[in-house]
């Protein structure tokens, strides 16, 4: 049987074109089996929320990932499919995302009668801070870190629209912008209300002092920080949230399988594995060299 250049060529394209799907497949295949252990190892219910720049079918076209409404309904069937005594593990790595999305989960998770622990390996900021909020504790590694919840208008900070109206004459303000205003006040109040309820939250226990409760509400809601700041654990542990540093290395290991798209060469690169300090150069021997700054003309 004899092959052509051109039976080649289609060949190597149908390899080409399967290769993906395979790949996908297997790596699909690496994440069940990383969750089974994470769940066997910490007898819990593991459920991830990861949001990382995907790559479309075959064109390698990245788009930006945040919470959606797809995501709540997905989180509220796996939240309503765990036993009321089990607890919940849910991996966050999200920018965040819609309120109404963001506020669905949260109250899921707040309704779960067994503990919930929200893990952080690299960051939740936003909408990803209210979801660590419903949670009776937040792991979080050392460097990980979190973000305010203050609410945002299309591209303004609702605390800044406040601002404005409060420093500018009204007879100088757009009808436009008073009436963004008027909805940023509304939506400071609603976020407030809703970080207000999850901070009381005392089932099984409470898991904010009282006396912590509004300080953390104004710090969180208020604008008093761009939205992008981050909230670093010992800042947070400052404020009394639940914090505890430090993950099961299977965390880590499972957020290997969810890799950024590369774009050409990859931008970090090391050895991956425990590195080894080398071997001390032997002394020289003889008479010590002077020092720099000891040689004189």
């Amino acid at each position: 049987m004899n092959f052509n250049f051109f039976d080649i060529f289609w060949v190597f394209f149908l390899f080409s074109s399967l290769q993906p799907l395979w790949q996908r497949r297997q790596i699909e295949f690496r994440r069940i089996q990383a969750l089974k252990a994470l769940e066997q190892q910490r007898r819990s219910r593991v459920i991830l929320l990861i949001h990382r720049q995907e790559s479309i079918s075959l064109l390698g076209i990245p788009i930006s990932r945040y919470i959606t409404i797809e995501d709540s309904e997905q989180l509220l069937r796996a939240i309503r499919l765990t036993p009321p005594n089990t607890p919940i593990d849910l991996v966050l790595h999200t920018p965040g995302g819609l309120v109404l999305a963001t506020e669905q989960i949260a109250r899921a998770l707040l309704r779960h009668p067994a503990k919930v622990t929200v893990l952080v390996p690299h960051y939740a900021m936003s909408g990803g801070t209210l979801l660590a909020l419903a949670a009776d504790e937040i792991a979080m590694d050392a460097n990980a870190v979190l973000g305010p919840v203050d609410p945002q208008l299309g591209n303004f900070p609702a605390a800044s629209l406040l601002k404005v109206v409060a420093e500018k004459p009204i007879g100088e303000i757009d009808d436009e912008t008073l009436i963004m205003a008027d909805l940023a006040g509304k939506a400071i109040q609603q976020v407030q209300r809703f970080v207000r309820r999850l901070l009381a939250d005392d089932i099984p226990a409470p898991k904010i002092a009282p006396e912590k409760v509004e300080s953390i509400i104004e710090s969180l809601t208020t604008g008093k920080v761009t939205h992008d700041y981050p909230i670093t654990v010992e800042e947070a542990r400052e404020m009394g949230l639940p914090i505890t540093i430090g993950l099961p290395e299977a965390i880590y290991n499972l957020m290997e399988l969810y890799p950024q798209p590369q774009g050409g060469r990859p931008s970090v690169q090391y050895i991956p594995m425990p590195y080894k300090p080398r071997p001390a150069f032997p002394e020289p021997k003889g008479r010590p060299l002077p020092e720099t700054g000891s040689i004189r003309s």
